[in-house]
């Protein structure tokens, strides 16, 4: 009996946290959310392909490539995410007019470019 009533309250904690409005740390904007998790998904298809690969016996090399790109991919994912969310706080905070937000933008996008060079 405890037991169900401690599932169903973490199930009411769960529920109230995904209506809640979201807080610091969490990306809000929902183009840069769909672009982070399409992203995902395509990683997530290709980790499928590599699966497959193994389990058809593919040659190592081959393999390799795969995970090389799969790795490519998550790094990219993790960087276009970080890029966006730091652009999305540096808003929230300094709340800039818009001449100044297409310059924060422009900025964000040199910045995210050098880093993925560092990669």
């Amino acid at each position: 009996m405890q037991a169900d009533a401690k599932v169903k309250k973490g199930q009411a904690t769960a529920a109230a946290a995904d209506s809640a409005p979201c807080g610091p740390n969490v990306l809000t904007d929902s183009a840069a959310r769909t672009d982070v998790l399409n992203r995902l998904r395509r990683a997530e298809g290709q980790l499928r392909g590599i699966q497959r690969m193994i389990e058809d016996g593919e040659n190592c090399l081959k393999i390799g490539q795969q995970f090389s790109a799969v790795r490519k991919a998550l790094d990219s994912t993790y960087l276009r995410m970080t890029v966006c969310f730091m652009e999305q706080e540096l808003e929230n905070r300094l709340s800039p007019d818009e001449e100044q937000r297409a310059d924060l933008s422009a900025m964000m996008k040199d910045l995210e470019t050098l880093l993925a060079r560092m990669g």
